[in-house]
């Protein structure tokens, strides 16, 4: 009697969960946290970022999924998996109640000759009880040319065709110039430094489109906006003769590093109308070296300008800026300027002149100039009409027309949506205060006066 008794009882809660799991109707659904997944420019033959979806069954049942399956098959450049069963496809899963799935997804983009971006989609159908969902895929691809360990010798043109994508590391030999022309994209490897051991020349122009761009490979977020994506470039001790027109950098850690004095009359590095971003240390490091600098703005680096062991600099129209960004903390000076080695064993003699710049950064810092002498070496430095945050002014310097701890108003320097504009408004003591150089155009390729210009990069018009 007991046994037919707890027999019953089984029979009967195995009937009762049999219904509960099987008692589904069009009105029960899977819940999904995102509903298209896209992927930023990808670049052919090389793989994206891993991005996932959660699959949800906020049921109190669970719920047998007949199949998950990339719409394209095989031959999708989407690839899937499914709680760690690779796709493209899965079948006669079951995701018990208040419980879930992951999706997760990658693409790689199949190489083409195509030199514009181009977009592939696709979708992922979950299929279950008779409805059907969708997790729509978009992604963006890019053909490019691809150079790993390469070295450049003789004298070698990259033409604006393709993007350039850097593996590993370039070198240019020291008999061999790089001429590359306005309009190139050039992508870094994060293990991907250049050297430079002969001559670079970047002939970017006015136009934004015309410009030349260097920045990490990594375009997907959150990765495209990282300081220190890339190495940076190297100007060895042989290089010489180089010289950037209307260059962008990007995210580098040492973005531009100019190691040796030049080995002739020219400097060893020209910096005309360039952009040097998001550094995670140095924007631009002169190591007893030989630099000139014309409308140039160098922003929001963990240290914008380094000069150290002496060398030959003159920077004019600069805005140098700094401030906190969600990456990266303003903490140094956005000038740091000295005659010896930064273990101070060595020095050498220093001649820098900085004309008609902008030196300015957040509430963090209170002086955004260090200036350091050692040793009986020459020591020559010049701020002459210029803006400097400095409450304790160097006593080792020689200045003129200087407008300390004035605030340029910049357009925007963080806020809202960690915004930066280093344009000035009409009423920055900016305006009208420059000297006379001879400089007729500013960063943005606009008319600059030759009498009474605007201090920093950018001419207010």
């Amino acid at each position: 009697m007991i046994k037919n008794l707890l027999f019953c009882i089984l029979a009967v809660l195995a009937l009762v969960s049999c219904q509960k799991q099987s008692n589904l109707n069009g009105s029960v659904l899977l819940f999904l946290s995102r509903d298209t997944l896209s992927f930023d420019t990808v670049f052919t033959t090389t793989g994206s970022v891993t991005q996932q979806v959660k699959l949800i069954n906020n049921n109190n049942h669970s719920v047998g999924i007949s199949s998950i399956a990339l719409t394209g098959g095989n031959s999708s450049p989407f690839v899937i998996n499914i709680d760690g069963t690779p796709g493209p496809s899965a079948s006669n899963l079951n995701i018990q109640a208040n419980d879930s799935l992951y999706i997760f997804v990658t693409v790689l983009i199949p190489s083409g000759t195509k030199p514009t971006p181009f977009l592939l989609q696709d979708s992922i159908r979950i299929s279950y009880n008779g409805i059907e969902q969708y997790i729509q895929l978009n992604a963006w691809g890019q053909n490019a040319h691809f150079l790993k360990n390469a070295i450049i010798q003789g004298n070698t043109t990259w033409p604006n065709d393709l993007p350039y994508v850097i593996l590993g590391g370039l070198t240019i030999d020291s008999n061999a110039t790089l001429n590359i022309q306005a309009g190139v994209h050039i992508y870094m490897h994060a293990d991907a430094p250049i050297y430079i051991d002969g001559s670079l020349k970047v002939m970017g122009d006015t136009a934004a489109s015309q410009r030349v761009y260097f920045t990490g490979d990594r375009l997907d977020q959150p990765y495209a906006t990282y300081p220190g994506s890339w190495p940076g470039i190297y100007f060895r001790s042989a290089s010489r003769d180089n010289v950037l027109n209307f260059a962008n950098f990007q995210n580098g850690y040492h973005s531009l590093v100019a190691e040796g004095p030049s080995g002739d009359m020219n400097p060893k590095l020209s910096l005309n109308q360039c952009t040097i971003n998001n550094s995670l240390a140095e924007g631009v490091l002169g190591i007893q070296s030989s630099i000139t600098a014309i409308n140039c703005q160098i922003s929001n680096c963990g240290q914008n300008i380094v000069i150290s062991l002496g060398g030959a600099y003159r920077f004019e129209f600069c805005t140098v800026a700094s401030y906190s960004t969600d990456l990266l903390t303003h903490q140094q000076p956005v000038l740091t300027v000295s005659n010896a080695s930064s273990d101070g064993t060595q020095t050498g003699d220093l001649n820098a002149g900085f004309l008609d710049c902008i030196f300015w950064g957040s509430q963090s810092i209170t002086d955004e100039a260090s200036i350091s002498m050692q040793g009986n070496t020459v020591f020559k430095v010049l701020l002459d009409h210029s803006i400097l945050k400095q409450q304790n002014y160097p006593s080792n310097i020689d200045s003129n027309a200087l407008w300390l701890n004035t605030d340029p108003q910049f357009l925007a320097t963080g806020f809202p949506g960690n915004t930066f504009d280093f344009h000035v408004e009409s009423t920055s003591p900016a305006v009208d205060h420059g000297s006379n150089l001879g400089i007729t155009i500013d960063l943005d390729g606009n008319p600059r006066p030759v009498n009474l210009p605007d201090l920093g990069c950018y001419e207010r018009q």
